[in-house]
């Protein structure tokens, strides 16, 4: 099986860019944040503390996740409930972030991830996915952009959906999750040795795909 990893922090462009490359590759796209943030919106929802293994270990032994396609977009679903757009604000995204430093949550996750990829061809994206998750992976990116172009990606997208935030609230948000990421003691976010390093500061989304597309494409030649 051909194993992609995209790696990353938050607002750099991963899960937009995997399921376009996916798609293209007729690969299987494995959104990992999307799994993180049902079980942050589920340990949410039964109030509980995402920063306590003991409640998150209360709520997750209880909950159902499942990854699925509804005709061409990857749906997350929480006990059966499509919760795809519920799990994209701010507030979900702290505590995706917090409860991913719990090492049971990491656990809980890992073999099903793993499960996936050893089955697939896949492209997975996350922030431990080259150094963790699937470290034997072919393909390895790590994509990234200065915090402040991935705090404006990520404000416009909020506003599109409706959200009621401010530029400063989801940069210092972001700058929050940065340091949380790369600091936790397990599975902190960073570059794989061997990954492909891409900044798109610079970049649109159309020249971050064409990049990337061109990156993965060199480097199935020697692996296939």
């Amino acid at each position: 099986m051909i194993n992609i990893a995209i790696d990353g922090p938050g607002g750099a462009g991963k899960s937009t860019v995997a399921k376009i490359l996916a798609k293209y590759l007729g690969y299987i796209y494995v959104d990992t944040g999307a799994l993180y943030r049902t079980l942050g919106l589920a340990i949410d929802r039964a109030g509980r503390c995402p920063d306590s293994e003991e409640d998150a270990k209360k709520v997750c032994q209880n909950v159902t996740l499942e990854l699925k396609y509804v005709g061409d977009s990857q749906k997350v679903f929480l006990d059966g409930e499509d919760v795809s757009e519920l799990i994209r604000t701010p507030r979900i995204s702290n505590y995706a972030s917090r409860c991913s430093a719990l090492p049971w949550v990491r656990e809980f996750l890992l073999e099903t991830q793993r499960s996936i990829a050893s089955k697939n061809h896949v492209i997975m994206d996350g922030r431990d996915i080259g150094t963790v998750v699937i470290p034997e992976a072919q393909i390895k990116i790590y994509l990234h952009a200065d915090v402040e172009v991935r705090a404006h990606r990520r404000y416009l997208e909020l506003k599109e959906k409706g959200s009621d935030v401010t530029y400063e609230s989801v940069l210092e948000e972001m700058k929050e999750r940065d340091i949380r990421d790369s600091t936790r003691e397990i599975a902190p976010l960073k570059r794989a040795d061997d990954a492909i390093d891409v900044d798109t500061t610079k970049l649109d989304l159309e020249q971050s795909i064409k990049l990337i597309t061109g990156i993965v494409e060199e480097r199935l030649k020697y692996v296939l």
